[in-house]
């Protein structure tokens, strides 16, 4: 097996094992020493659920993750959520959508935490899946799944701020507007500390970072698996009020964000202004060809830029 030595935006991307990795709508976590990239497994056959309103999909497989100590090169951890086969009525059953998977560690209590926007093939059902492990790469339990707060939630992400508190963002009132609330401190339990952003806008795909001070989200329209103009928001706090800034991503295509759709933003180990940018370029037809775009995040006069680069590597923040 060939090293990888650069990314390449948008090109296959195999671990270790010479397998495509399937770690799609997923995150980033750094623990001691090493990066975890959880995602949807989407290894399955691709299929058009005529009584769903002809909706790709493939059965529910479970969370995959895979680890690496340089970014580029990615060992297979298995999956770390599985899915349900023979509990028809499990959230993780085959027939149901596990989608956006984002793990963080809590500090408090040593538990890996991982959500999850969970459905019914028909997007009705709208909730967030928890689950939580003694260690990163599983097995995860599943506790069950939450309408915030009553909301209904389907494209989801967490942030985990520098003092540790936590926060759910989720498209809710039908992707109508985004829903921002604080976790308790053991984060399996939503507060009363809760806002609305982007009313009436219809965003997904949220993906939240913080730089300095400010806190910045990207996310997209709704246009189901196909691409759309990227958007990014800045504010002062995690629950807002949040300022449109409009479209940080440059070059070819970045008026649909280069094909592909925001998931997560994360900084380098020990290097809070270094962050990579990961997009999903989804390939509604064969949905286990679905490929990532990475790019930098640069910082121009206090002005976030996304620019297309293929390939690049790490010396591109020296």
């Amino acid at each position: 097996m060939t090293l990888n030595t650069s990314f390449r935006p948008g090109q296959p991307w195999l671990d270790t094992d010479g397998k495509p990795i399937q770690a799609h709508g997923g995150c980033m976590l750094f623990d001691n020493g090493t990066y975890y990239w959880f995602g949807e497994n989407k290894d399955g056959e691709n299929y058009l659920d005529e009584s769903k309103g002809f909706l790709h999909r493939v059965d529910v497989i479970g969370v995959s993750c895979y680890s690496s100590t340089d970014l580029l090169n990615w060992k297979n951890e298995g999956v770390v959520l599985r899915s349900e086969p023979n509990n028809p009525q499990s959230d993780l059953h085959p027939s149901k959508v596990l989608e956006r998977p984002k793990v963080i560690r809590n500090p408090k209590t040593g538990k890996y935490v991982l959500f999850a926007h969970v459905d019914t093939a028909d997007y009705e059902y709208a909730c967030i899946g928890i689950a939580i492990s003694d260690k990163p790469t599983g097995p995860y339990i599943y506790l069950g799944s939450i309408r915030p707060n009553g909301n209904d939630s389907r494209d989801m992400t967490v942030f985990q701020d520098d003092d540790g508190s936590a926060f759910l963002f989720f498209s809710s009132e039908w992707n109508k507007t985004l829903h921002i609330i604080q976790l308790d401190n053991e984060y399996l339990r939503p507060t009363q500390n809760e806002s609305r952003a982007f009313i009436g806008q219809s965003r997904e795909a949220p993906a939240v970072f913080k730089h300095g001070r400010k806190y910045y989200i990207i996310s997209s329209g709704c246009t189901g698996w196909d691409p759309n103009q990227a958007e990014l928001a800045a504010a002062d706090s995690p629950l807002g009020p949040w300022t449109v800034l409009g479209n940080p991503c440059i070059g070819p295509n970045a008026d649909i964000t280069f094909h592909a759709q925001s998931a997560y933003v994360f900084p380098l180990a020990g290097n809070s202004n270094a962050l990579i940018a990961m997009f999903d370029r989804w390939n509604k037809d064969n949905l286990r060809d679905s490929r990532y775009v990475w790019l930098p995040v640069r910082f121009e006069n206090d002005q976030v830029k996304i620019r297309w680069q293929e390939p690049w590597d790490l010396t591109a923040f020296k």
